[in-house]
């Protein structure tokens, strides 16, 4: 059985400010952080505490000083590296917050103290994501309270590194990008990793020519994808860490369902037009950009292929600026369009791809001769407030007050679509992943491989099957595939 441990703490992020101070009995951080005053309460470390305690790390010693969840899985001295979702720093949905968008840096707090208490003060912990291209890095350190957690080891006479993965910022106005901001990136460099034949698009059927990217130019999303060919920008800071603590927000996608741990391993992408998201027309011409052949949007699409080429070049930007207002007044956003939709064939094979080259690449190169994957990775998914409807960008908030953890990505992310009233069998990233037998990406080849510990304040620690964890009203999917993907009951 493959354990995924549940935990519940208060439904909102209520009251909490940076530094995010634990204020239970944590007794195996004092000697390592100290104490400092917490004017508030704190359900949110204690439910990440909960998870870990739930998942049977270092079990014996837990409520001891000696208790150290991750030092089971990585020495004194490790590097371990903290992969949040800061996809973006605003929510454009009227009356909402970023809380239903991006991980929470109480969260994140939370993680990286039992990542420190692991890598003790000769490790390093360092906190790395490649965040969309428009997103205010400055903003979303911010937000998530970066700096005063930075500072609150310091204080500790530990050194928290934060790193923006990317090696380019744009700005965008109406849809359209009228600004690019070259960035430092990984200061590691990063490392193509090619799957070859090993990747999820061999035998698709997909066409290269077809593949589109996150930017206007379509040829690095086709080289890359052709002639057997599958080749990955990955962060050299990531791949070379002893551990990787995923740290997903729980929400919905409109490309593959839900956003999730295998999702959100796009942010450790050192060039994202290398990601294939969709590919150009209709399904029954052999894409998926949507789906049927409708003259609107026939029209829409190459006229945005026609555009691409100028807007590469910066030109014909006030044009289009122009375009994409009128289409929005009278189309509206809920129309189907670069494959935000349930007939996307290509945004969940470039998510396994990632996850394959990710669990089978360590810091001494590419091992996908291995039989079992050679990196460890601990995934603790936010689902304090999650998001539903629009998401991963306009999302809904949704309080859920749930926080996930796990070893492996599937485990996690079936506990986290049941709670979202989801069906896994509906969502192609989840149901590929348990059936791909070569290089796996998961130990679940079905639903019933999963043990759930749940950890309840009122019963202690309960085990539970996967069907017994249940969503009393489904989450509203992404327009692009509501009534596709919920649950039905027996």
């Amino acid at each position: 059985m493959i354990r995924a441990a549940l935990s519940r703490s208060e439904e909102s992020y209520r009251g909490l400010r940076p530094p995010f101070e634990p204020d239970g009995d944590t007794p195996e951080l004092e000697a390592l952080l100290g104490r400092e005053d917490a004017p508030v309460d704190n359900s949110v470390h204690a439910a990440v505490r909960a998870s870990l305690r739930a998942l049977g790390l270092d079990a014996e010693h837990f409520g001891r000083d000696e208790w150290n969840p991750l030092g089971a899985l990585v020495p004194r001295g490790a590097t371990i590296v903290l992969k949040p979702n800061f996809i973006r720093h605003w929510n454009p949905r009227e009356g909402e917050s970023v809380d239903s968008v991006v991980t929470h840096g109480s969260v994140l707090r939370a993680a990286a103290d039992y990542a420190w208490l692991a890598a003790g003060s000769e490790g390093r912990v360092v906190v790395a994501e490649a965040p969309q291209m428009d997103c205010d890095w400055e903003r979303i350190r911010e937000i998530a309270g970066l700096d005063e957690l930075v500072a609150r080891y310091a204080r500790a006479g530990l050194e928290l590194e934060l790193i923006d993965l990317r090696r380019e910022a744009v700005r965008f106005e109406d849809g359209v990008v009228v600004e690019r901001t070259p960035l430092p990136g990984d200061p590691a460099g990063y490392r193509i990793v090619e799957l070859g034949r090993c990747s999820f698009f061999e035998g698709s059927g997909l066409d290269p020519e077809r593949m589109r990217g996150a930017d206007y130019d379509p040829g690095p999303t086709s080289e890359h994808h052709r002639d057997g060919r599958n080749d990955y920008l990955l962060s050299e800071t990531v791949l070379s860490a002893d551990l990787v603590v995923n740290l997903p927000k729980i929400k919905t996608h409109k490309k593959t369902g839900v956003t999730l741990s295998l999702k959100n391993l796009v942010g450790i992408n050192g060039d994202k037009n290398w990601l294939p998201h969709h590919c150009v027309g209709p399904s029954i011409e052999g894409g998926d950009e949507f789906p049927d052949a409708r003259w609107i949007d026939r029209a829409r699409s190459r006229a945005t292929e026609w555009a691409r080429p100028w807007l590469q070049r910066g030109r014909g930007v006030g044009l289009m600026r122009l375009v994409r207002r009128a289409e929005r007044a009278t189309r509206g956003d809920d129309f189907i369009r670069a494959g935000n939709w349930y007939g996307n064939r290509t945004t969940w094979r470039m998510c396994l791809d990632l996850n394959r080259a990710f669990l089978y690449s360590d810091a001494k190169g590419q091992h996908l001769e291995s039989p079992q994957p050679v990196r460890r990775v601990l995934h603790l998914l936010d689902g304090i407030v999650a998001g539903e409807d629009e998401g991963p960008l306009a999302p809904t908030a949704r309080p859920l007050g749930a926080v996930i953890a796990s070893t492996d990505a599937v485990a996690a992310d079936l506990v986290a679509v049941r709670l979202m009233g989801f069906d896994e069998d509906q969502l192609p990233i989840l149901r590929e992943a348990m059936s791909e037998r070569e290089c796996p990406v998961t130990a679940v080849r079905r639903s019933d491989d999963v043990e759930v510990i749940e950890a309840n304040d009122e019963h202690g620690i309960v085990r539970r099957r996967l069907d017994e964890i249940e969503c009393p009203q489904a989450f509203r999917a992404h327009p692009g595939w509501r009534g596709r993907i919920e649950r039905r009951s027996p």
